[in-house]
């Protein structure tokens, strides 16, 4: 549910729907804004990131604080040999906030449920620099989701699928770019390597 919120929030304030996780709370920012990266508890990103837009609207703070980026990828995970999409966390437990900092500003992030506080050195937030922010936004709006297979080297498999289906081997080598996975599979008595999608294997 969170996830839709946040995705609604996107929506509804005409944000660039190619980068999702990013709120757009004003797209009138100044030059003395800076993004800052704000810990929160790990799970209650995007409920943070609702309540602080709608804090900062409430306050009138828009012209200070404009948006809030938690930055994420899709990822197709393979598991018991069914293909589900997830989003998975870059920096679990921290959002990304771009705004202008000073006493009023910080007190309203900070103050913010869920929030625990800003990173940086001391008492000091320390702003990230634009090529950081710019980086990790290229890196969610890539299209092709990343495959996430249960199973590592050397783990024992049962092939469910293809002209092996039921025959047992040990994983030799995982693809998660490709979606593929490398089986050694015992053939006359000899093991012999399979090159299968992680759909066709289940762990055992």
């Amino acid at each position: 549910m969170d996830d839709q919120n946040t995705q609604n929030t996107n929506e509804q304030n005409g944000s660039d729907n190619k980068t999702e996780g990013l709120v757009v709370i004003s797209e009138a920012t100044t030059p003395d804004a800076k993004w800052y990266v704000v810990h929160t508890y790990s799970g209650h990103e995007n409920k943070v990131a609702v309540t602080l837009k709608q804090r900062v609207e409430a306050a009138g703070f828009t012209d200070r604080i404009f948006k809030i980026f938690i930055p994420h990828q899709e990822k197709i995970v393979i598991s018991e040999g069914k293909k589900r999409s997830v989003d998975e966390r870059l920096l679990p437990g921290y959002v990304i906030v771009q705004m202008v900092m000073n006493d009023d500003t910080w007190h309203i992030v900070r103050s913010t449920r869920g929030v625990t506080g800003f990173v940086g050195t001391g008492s000091n937030p320390t702003p990230l620099p634009e090529s950081e922010v710019k980086a990790l936004m290229k890196f969610t709006k890539m299209e092709t989701p990343k495959f996430e297979a249960k199973f590592n080297v050397g783990d024992s498999v049962k092939i469910t699928d293809g002209p092996f289906a039921e025959f047992l081997g040990k994983v030799d080598e995982v693809n998660e770019e490709q979606g593929k996975v490398r089986v050694l599979v015992s053939v006359f008595g000899r093991e012999t390597p399979v090159e299968l999608d992680f759909m066709q294997v289940s762990s055992i």
